[in-house]
C-alpha cells in the first residue's frame, strides 16, 4: 500500500559544499534528522540555537534573488550590499524575539481552470525570505523524517513528475478502476491558525520557532496599499507557507487515510499529493464511495471544506474491462472518465504495441492560461526589436517544455510553439499600419530566428 514511511537519511536541501560555513550547516541538519528520527513522538524543544551567522549565510545563499520584492522593495543586490552586518542584526533580532514580520504585498494570478479567477499571491520582503529560509531548513530537517511516501509538494528530492509517474504506475497496474479527485476549496485562505499552531506543537516545541512561525500568520496583508491582518490562511509566496501547508495536510489527509483508512477497506487504495492538490486511486467502487461520504466530515473538523464541483469520482476503468455499450449507449457512459492533476489530463490509449496505457497531456485550461500570457506578452512588448522579442519566446517556450514535455504529450507542445508563432506574427504585424506579416514573411523572419521545436524532456513511464 503507498503511504509508508518515508525515511529521509540524505543531505537536506541539495548541494551544500559550496562553503565551510555550508559543511557545518549540513553537520547540523543531519544532527537535527537524527535527532528527529530517534525521537518520532517527541516534541523536540531545542532547536533554534542551531540557527546562528553561518545558518543565515546558507539561507542566504538559497533564497532566490531573482524574485519580486516586498513592500519594502528592497533587492537582493541591495540587501548584499551590507550582508554581514544585515544577518548580524537579523539574527540578533530572531533570537530576542524583536523580530517584527513585514506585511506581505499581495498581487493576484490566473487561477488554473476557474476563468476570470485570481489566486492571491503574498510577496515577503527579502529579509523576510532569508529567515523565513532559516526556519524551513529546520522544519524540513525534523519533519521528512514523519511525511509519507505520497507526499510530493515541496519536498526536498520530490517534484511534481515524481508524483505524475506515481499516479501512471498505480493507475497502470490496478487498470484504472476508480479515482477521487479531491479539491480543497480556498485551501491556503482557510488554514486555520489554532489548529496549525497545536499540530505544529506536537513535533516542535522551540519557543523561537514557534514564535516567528506565529509572527508569520499574524503578518498583515498589503494591497493597493492598505494593510488587512486575516485571521486564517496562510499567504502563498514565501518558503514557510508549503511546509505548514505540508505539516498540516500530513495530519488532516496523510496519516489518516493511511493509519485508518486504507487498512479498513475491501481492496487495494493509493493516495498521492502534491501540496493541496491531491487523488485517491481505489480498486473497488464501494471503497471510493465510502471514503467519499467519510471526507467532508474529516476536512470540517479541521476548518477545510471539499470543492462541491471539483471534488468528484471518476470511473477510470481500463477500456478493455468495462461492459460493451449496447447500440443504443454508445457514447459518454461507455467511455472511461478522465481527470486532471498538476496540469495534466490523465486518460486511457493505446501504446505503439497496441497495450493499454495512461497518458497524460496538457489540461486544456493549462494550455489556454499558457497562451493567453505569451499573446499578452506579444501585446505588450510589440514594438521592441525582433531579437529582443525572440530571446524572450524561446525562454517562454523552453520553460513550458522543460515542465509539459513528457513522454505522450508531444502534440500538445506542438500545438503550442504554432499557436505561439501565430500570436508572435499577429502583434507584429500590429506595430504600425503597414506592419502586416504574411505567412510567407513569417517563414523568413523564422528562418533568422528560429524558435525552439518542442522537446520532451521527462519520461515517466515506469
Amino acid at each position: 500500500m503507498e503511504g509508508r514511511e518515508h525515511r529521509n537519511t540524505g543531505t537536506f536541501g541539495g548541494k551544500m559544499a559550496e562553503t565551510s560555513g555550508s559543511t557545518t550547516v549540513s553537520t547540523k541538519l543531519e544532527r537535527i534528522a537524527k535527532l528527529a528520527r530517534e525521537m518520532p513522538q517527541a516534541a523536540l524543544t531545542t532547536l533554534a540555537h542551531h540557527i546562528d551567522i553561518d545558518w543565515l549565510r546558507e539561507a542566504h545563499r538559497r533564497t532566490r534573488k531573482d524574485g519580486a520584492t516586498g513592500v519594502d522593495r528592497q533587492t537582493a543586490d541591495e540587501y548584499a550590499n551590507k550582508l554581514e552586518e544585515n544577518l548580524h542584526s537579523l539574527l540578533e533580532r530572531a533570537r530576542s524575539g524583536s523580530y517584527v514580520a513585514p506585511p506581505v504585498r499581495r498581487v493576484h494570478i490566473p487561477k488554473a481552470g476557474a476563468g476570470s479567477q485570481t489566486r492571491p499571491i503574498g510577496i515577503p520582503t527579502f529579509e523576510d525570505k532569508v529567515l523565513q529560509r532559516a526556519v524551513v531548513m529546520v522544519l524540513e530537517a525534523v519533519y521528512e523524517q514523519s511525511f509519507l511516501n505520497c507526499s510530493y509538494g515541496f519536498r526536498p528530492g520530490r517534484s511534481a513528475h515524481q508524483a505524475l509517474q506515481g499516479v501512471q504506475h498505480q493507475t497502470v497496474k490496478m487498470a484504472g478502476r476508480w479515482v477521487l479527485e479531491i479539491d480543497i476549496r480556498k485551501f491556503f485562505d482557510t488554514l486555520d491558525h489554532r489548529l496549525l499552531r497545536s499540530i505544529v506543537r506536537k513535533r516542535v516545541r522551540d519557543g523561537m520557532l514557534l514564535r516567528l512561525i506565529d509572527k508569520w500568520l499574524k503578518a498583515g496583508v498589503m494591497e493597493d496599499g492598505t494593510i488587512t491582518y486575516p485571521h486564517a490562511g496562510t499567504p502563498q509566496g514565501g518558503c514557510v507557507s508549503p511546509i505548514l501547508a505540508n505539516i498540516y495536510l500530513h495530519e488532516v489527509l496523510d496519516e489518516w487515510f493511511t493509519r485508518q483508512v486504507a487498512p479498513r477497506l475491501v481492496g487495494r487504495a493509493h493516495l498521492i499529493r502534491y501540496a493541496d492538490d491531491a487523488v485517491i486511486i481505489f480498486e473497488q467502487e464501494r471503497d471510493a464511495q465510502r471514503v467519499l461520504d467519510v471526507l467532508p466530515k474529516r476536512l470540517a473538523k479541521y476548518s477545510l471544506t471539499l470543492h462541491p464541483e471539483k471534488t468528484r469520482l471518476v470511473d477510470f476503468r481500463r477500456p478493455d474491462r468495462r461492459a460493451l455499450p449496447s447500440p443504443a449507449d454508445s457514447d459518454a457512459r461507455s467511455r472511461p472518465g478522465t481527470f486532471d492533476l498538476l496540469g495534466f489530463t490523465h486518460y486511457w490509449a493505446r501504446s505503439r504495441k497496441g497495450n493499454w496505457v495512461v497518458k497524460q497531456k496538457t489540461a486544456k485550461d493549462r494550455l489556454q492560461r499558457a497562451l493567453k500570457r505569451v499573446t499578452d506578452w506579444c501585446r505588450r512588448y510589440r514594438h521592441q526589436p525582433v531579437r529582443v522579442q525572440w530571446t524572450a519566446l524561446k525562454r517562454k517556450l523552453l520553460g513550458h517544455y522543460g515542465y509539459f514535455g513528457i513522454t505522450g504529450n508531444y502534440q500538445a507542445l506542438h500545438n503550442f510553439w504554432r499557436r505561439v508563432i501565430g500570436a508572435w506574427r499577429v502583434w507584429l504585424g500590429r506595430r504600425s499600419q503597414r506592419a502586416w506579416i504574411s505567412i510567407e514573411s513569417m517563414k523568413r523572419l523564422l528562418a533568422h530566428y528560429p524558435l525552439p521545436l518542442p522537446r520532451l524532456h521527462i519520461s515517466l513511464v515506469t
